[in-house]
C-alpha cells in the first residue's frame, strides 16, 4: 500500500506535473534547506526532509519552493512538468538525487 509520499507524487503525475493549491499547515520557516530525500521503486524523488526536520511530499514542496521558503533549490519546466532540482554549483554532492535517503 502506497505511502503518502507515493499518493502525493502520483496525484503530482496525475497534474501534469503542476504544483497544486496546497494549504499551509504550520508555523512559516524561512529559508529551510533539503538534506534528505525520499524515492520510489523508479527513482523519482517523491519526498523531502528539510533541516528543520520536515518532510514535505513533492507537491508541498513544490509549493513551498514557489514561496521562496526552501533555499538551494529551483522549479524548472521540463517534460511538461515542473521539476525540484538543487541549484546549479558544480558540487555533485549536494545534488538532490545524491542526499542521504530517509
Amino acid at each position: 500500500m502506497p505511502d503518502r509520499f507515493e499518493e502525493a507524487y502520483e496525484q503530482y503525475k496525475r497534474n501534469n506535473g503542476q504544483g497544486s493549491e496546497y494549504e499551509e499547515v504550520g508555523k512559516e520557516l524561512v529559508h529551510e534547506e533539503i538534506v534528505a530525500v525520499r524515492k520510489n521503486g523508479d527513482g523519482d524523488l517523491i519526498a523531502f526532509q528539510t533541516n528543520q526536520n520536515r518532510e514535505l511530499d513533492y507537491l508541498q514542496a513544490l509549493e513551498e519552493i514557489k514561496q521562496g521558503k526552501i533555499a538551494h533549490v529551483d522549479i524548472i519546466h521540463k517534460y511538461g512538468r515542473e521539476i525540484i532540482r538543487s541549484e546549479p554549483d558544480g558540487i555533485k554532492e549536494n545534488n538532490l538525487s545524491n542526499l542521504p535517503e530517509f
